[in-house]
Formats: structure tokens, C-alpha cells, sequence
């Protein structure tokens, strides 16, 4: 069976949604009906954390490469707690380094995950932020994660432009109308489940 190590925050954890309506694990479920003998995933992520609290994370984590899939989505609450963006280029980059270990260096076998819009949800209404200004700097962190993972080989998958397509849908959005639902993830395997399929299979 193949194994798969998902990294990140909220995003990957599922804040709100049950255990199998996490994007990690629905793609592990696309996959396996599609003839891919991948187990589920193991998940390492928590809500809130920034970069630096995931590396810490892995320090502290018995891992055991080597993974044939790793995943990393991480960098939303750098954005919203303010940090800059030379910060979170340094971190980021180092992340994808792990990650890029824990895939025994195979760098086709590892996804980097975009950072979803949340300025578009009510929460970010409701609660005074401004959506073009956040929306301004969700492009710049995933204009320097793009960048990164393109030098390290990286597969770059962008799930941003799923996430403002789904904007305020309460269907698309859990109780705290800010997280996605299972439904908003099942529409980022559009993206994500090719990237995926065509990585296992190198």
C-alpha cells in the first residue's frame, strides 16, 4: 500500500468537517477507486498554525519516510496574522525541503498546495476585513510559493481560484462561515486528483 503525508494547517485538517470529507482523504478515496493502492493518509496539521509552528511540529513528529505522496498547504495564517512575506518565502522554502525529504527526494512525488482566498467568506465580512486587500496578499504568498516549488521540481496546484469561486455559498462553507465544507473540497480535486494521479504514476 502506498503511503501518503498530507502537511498543513486548517485547510488540510478539516477544521468543521468529518474525518472523511477532508480533502486528503477524499483524494486518497478518488485514487483508490481509480486502481492507485493508496492507503489514507497520514495527517499532520492543526488549525491556525503558521509555518514556523509546522516545522516545530515535525520535530516533534515520529514520521517514517519515505512517503510516495506529500502534500504541503500552509502560509493562510501567516497572511493572517500579518507576518511578511520575506518571512514566510524562508520558512516555506524550508518546509517544501522537508517535504521534499519525506518523499525520499523525489521531488515529482510532492504537491504544494495553494493558499485558499477565505476574504471572500461572510467571516471576512462580517468581521470588517477588507476582500481585495486580502485577497491581494493571498496572491502574493502564492506568487512566492509558486516560485519556490518551481525551483525545487515541485508540483504547484492552485486550489485559490476554486475557493473564490465558491465565495459565500453556504453550502460550500461550514458553520463558522469561514472554513470550506466537505463539498467546497470536493471541487478542489478538480485540480488536485490529476496532479496526484500523474505524481503516483512517475
Amino acid at each position: 500500500m502506498l503511503r501518503y503525508l498530507a502537511l498543513g494547517d486548517s485547510y488540510t485538517i478539516g477544521e468543521g468537517v468529518a474525518a472523511d470529507g477532508r480533502w486528503p482523504a477524499a483524494l486518497a478515496r478518488r485514487l483508490r477507486a481509480q486502481g492507485m493502492p493508496l492507503g489514507e493518509p497520514q495527517i499532520l496539521a492543526v488549525t491556525g498554525w503558521t509555518t514556523d509552528e509546522l516545522a516545530a511540529a515535525i520535530e516533534r513528529e515520529p514520521l517514517q519516510p519515505p512517503y510516495d505522496l506529500v502534500s504541503l498547504l500552509i502560509g493562510v495564517n501567516n497572511q493572517y496574522r500579518g507576518r511578511d512575506i520575506f518571512n514566510f518565502r524562508d520558512e516555506f522554502d524550508a518546509l517544501l525541503q522537508r517535504a521534499l525529504a519525506f518523499a525520499g527526494g523525489r521531488s515529482s512525488r510532492v504537491l504544494a498546495v495553494s493558499i485558499p482566498d477565505w476574504g471572500v467568506t461572510p467571516f471576512a465580512r462580517i468581521n470588517g476585513h477588507d476582500p481585495a486587500r486580502i485577497a491581494a496578499a493571498i496572491d502574493t504568498f502564492n506568487r512566492a510559493a509558486g516560485e519556490i516549488a518551481a525551483r525545487a521540481g515541485v508540483v504547484y496546484v492552485n486550489v485559490t481560484a476554486a475557493s473564490r469561486q465558491a465565495g459565500a455559498a453556504p453550502d460550500l462553507l461550514v458553520e463558522d462561515a469561514l472554513h470550506p465544507s466537505a463539498a467546497q473540497y470536493a471541487r478542489w480535486l478538480d485540480t488536485l486528483l490529476p496532479a496526484a494521479r500523474s505524481a503516483l504514476a512517475v
